[in-house]
């Protein structure tokens, strides 16, 4: 079975805004429960310890914060959209977004796609209480609410042209979801795929089924496998995956966390009610999945169990897992539930066990299953070759197997088969390329307000990593974060120095604007190439900081070599005398243009001056490289443009015309006159100040020309943070009145 990478991860849970807040709360131990908000409900209203008939015996839940917050400009919502939108698709388009950049990729970059959306959701308060309030019905609902608009307006709004669907199998939807990925692209359907899943809480209507239900703890808390379980608490939560196949994510480079080796789907048939769990179809999903994913159950480290904290869910759920795993091993399988930490987050639960599991692989270390301090002897574990993780326990080398378990309240189940990551996939950990680190660190927002954040997070990410991955660090933000329409770029020579910059810029607004630009049309821009000797090293800069720079010299050095008889690129290199200064002077100008030309930063005209006009000629197309090498060899004129500019039209990489002089190009002056090879600067440093003005004025540059290919590494940097000023709310009355009218 094919094996699929989770290279992406973004999620918010109660008290955790993100994966590394969720670790750290995973493994302090600590939980995320609180009590109700009032910007929520008023819990006076409907508390009552008995659970009577419409009240509920909790004022506690796990809640997420700014869950009204919406960036709406930056996905092109109105205003008047964003206030009737369900609050689970707007964090999901933001949650997405962010998953796809921890992946190490630009979102805008998927246009087009075979990319599947996939979301796990079992509940929809906002849109029940639109359409049941009909003043609040506008011609806007339909694009914001609705399961299927959950996916569908991450598909629309990246651009996605692979599957894109809601599943609803309660409490294992977002499991279900995941598998129904992983499926896909194993069978070619699409070729990367985001699997998200949310749940909110708009009204306490759950809460007061869940109590009538008598499934609902009075202290709202889950106690997964604890003698004081007396059901579960509700959470919140939202989060997205990307995922590829691995074969796909090791050849592109991207970072992997783990890997999902195979799964399965079931449902429980007929059991004593159509909510009651159904331990032999547990077992039997489990088992399946083991095989699925060529597994053996002795082999499985951990699992992470479905562990909701009610007494008879514990109790079949310990069953189907010890007649899979109580099987002759070193040690008893190690399980625990995130639930104990946050809460039962419904149609989200499996993700968020997941996460956690994803996260422990990666880190390779259990974090401890909370109230495991309280373990329910009636269960057993032991007797079933199972055990609580009862503190933080590292991870053994190589290869661990992992599963997650979710089970639906209406009988559907599903578990997933997780592996560390193979070592191929830790390419960020690679030794970093001998040459000099440096590039262009680049951030963009649709704003100054977003670009502001994006720099001061970008600072933040250079000065947590080593000065010798600054290149890799530069690379990374060109691949990922540089698409937008507002843009600041950092030519970066030093790692402390780029920090104080960047740092500089993010706190003072004349400091930004100096280093920033709006992307406009393609800048226009002229090359005047000098004839003459390059400035003394020069030669030796661009060589050594320069792949794209080696390479076009190497090629005006083989073409030059038969009718010179002596190698320009070893001279121009050492600090012997020239035979003849020419040939040099025109294979540096001319690989330094080409270098720019690799780049993208491709002239509306050119002027050559000197031997420049030799340079001129073969960058233009007016001539090929070896006839004008030919000519520099026996010192004769360049081809002469015509006079109104145009050129042969059979020569490749033409740039529309050549002009004889700087005079003659006057009247179509840009708004940037590049001047070559002055503006390369004494080093060739230089070229990194121009792609980095242009690109603040619209280039798109091919950044991999300035890179060195064993600088082209990618690294995790902190994703995009959504402007948390606009603000939308229900606002219109919910249930009764604390006087008790509707």
């Amino acid at each position: 079975m094919t094996d699929i990478a989770i290279v992406g991860i973004d999620c918010r849970f109660p008290k955790a805004p993100d994966p590394a807040g969720l670790w750290d709360l995973l493994m302090r131990g600590e939980e995320g429960v609180i009590e109700v908000p009032k910007a929520r409900w008023n819990a006076d209203v409907y508390y009552d310890p008995d659970g009577g008939p419409g009240k509920v015996n909790t004022r506690y839940a796990g809640f997420i914060d700014d869950a009204d917050a919406f960036d709406h400009a930056f996905f092109g919502f109105s205003e008047e959209e964003a206030e009737v939108a369900d609050p689970q698709v707007r964090l999901l388009l933001q949650t997405a977004w962010r998953a796809v950049e921890d992946a190490t990729l630009d979102p805008r970059s998927l246009a087009g796609s075979r990319t599947g959306v996939y979301v796990g959701i079992m509940g929809s308060e906002w849109m029940s209480l639109l359409m049941t309030h009909f003043h609040t019905i506008t011609g806007h609902v339909g694009s914001g609410n609705g399961y299927a608009i959950t996916a569908n307006r991450i598909s629309y709004e990246l651009d996605l042209r692979g599957p894109s669907m809601a599943i609803d199998t309660a409490c294992s939807s977002s499991l279900v979801a995941t598998e129904e990925a992983c499926a896909a692209l194993r069978s070619g359907i699409c070729d990367q795929a985001l699997v998200g899943s949310v749940n909110m809480f708009i009204t306490p209507a759950s809460n007061i089924y869940f109590a009538q239900a008598k499934v609902s703890a009075p202290d709202g808390r889950c106690k997964p496998f604890s003698s004081k379980a007396d059901g579960f608490g509700r959470a919140e939560g939202v989060a997205v995956l990307m995922l590829r196949r691995l074969e796909d994510a090791l050849a592109d480079g991207l970072p992997v966390y783990a890997v999902i080796k195979g799964g399965a789907v079931n449902h429980g048939g007929r059991s004593t009610t159509v909510t009651a769990p159904n331990p032999h179809a547990q077992q039997a999903v489990i088992a399946e999945a083991y095989e699925r994913a060529g597994v053996a159950p002795q082999d499985v480290a951990y699992v992470e169990a479905h562990g909701t904290g009610t007494l008879l869910g514990d109790r079949l759920e310990v069953r189907a897992l010890g007649k899979v795993h109580g099987v002759p091993r070193d040690r008893p399988c190690a399980i625990g539930s995130i639930k104990g930490n946050i809460g039962h987050a419904e149609g989200a639960a499996g993700i968020a066990g997941l996460i956690k599991t994803t996260l422990a692989l990666h880190h390779r270390v259990l974090p401890l299953s909370r109230h495991s301090d309280s373990e329910n002897p009636r269960l057993r574990l032991a007797a079933n070759g199972l055990r609580l993780v009862k503190e933080a326990e590292p991870l053994p080398g190589g290869e661990v197997l992992a599963g997650v378990s979710g089970f639906g309240l209406g009988g559907t189940n599903a578990h997933i088969v997780l592996a560390t990551a193979p070592e191929q996939a830790r390419r960020a950990d690679a030794a970093p390329a001998a040459s000099p680190a440096r590039g262009i660190l680049t951030v963009s927002a649709d704003g100054a307000a977003g670009l502001r954040g994006a720099v001061r997070r970008l600072a933040e990410d250079v000065a947590a990593r080593p000065a010798a991955s600054l290149a890799e660090v530069s690379w990374t933000s060109n691949r990922v974060k540089a698409s937008g329409p507002v843009r600041f770029a950092l030519p970066a020579h030093d790692r402390d120095r780029a920090v104080a910059v960047l740092t500089e810029a993010a706190g003072d607004d004349a400091a930004l604007a100096a280093r920033s630009g709006r992307a406009g049309p393609k800048p226009k821009t002229g090359w005047v190439l000098a004839g003459g000797p390059a400035p003394s090293g020069l030669a030796e800069g661009l060589h050594d900081r320069f792949h794209a720079y080696r390479r076009a010299l190497a090629e005006a050095d083989a073409a030059l070599l038969p009718h010179l008889g002596w190698s320009v690129r070893d001279v121009s290199l050492s600090q012997d005398e020239p035979p003849a200064p020419g040939p040099v002077a025109f294979a540096v100008v001319w690989a330094l243009g080409r270098t720019l030309l690799d780049v993208g930063a491709t002239p509306a005209w050119i002027v050559g001056e000197g031997t420049g006009r030799h340079a001129a000629a073969a960058l233009a197309g007016t001539a090929a490289l070896d006839d004008v090498c030919r000519l520099v060899a026996a010192h004769d004129p360049p081809p002469a443009a015509s006079d109104t500019g145009t050129t042969a039209q059979a020569r490749p990489r033409r740039v529309i015309p050549v002009y004889p002089t700087r005079e003659a190009a006057l009247e179509e002056t840009p708004a940037e006159v590049i001047g070559l090879p002055s503006a390369a600067g004494p080093s060739g440093d230089g070229i990194l100040d121009v792609v980095a003005r242009l690109y603040r004025d619209g280039l798109d540059p091919d950044w991999d020309a300035l890179y060195e290919p064993g600088h082209r590494v990618r690294h995790r940097l902190t994703p995009y943070g959504f402007a948390a000023t606009g603000r939308f709310w229900w606002n219109h009355p919910i249930g009764p009145t604390p006087g008790g009218s509707s």
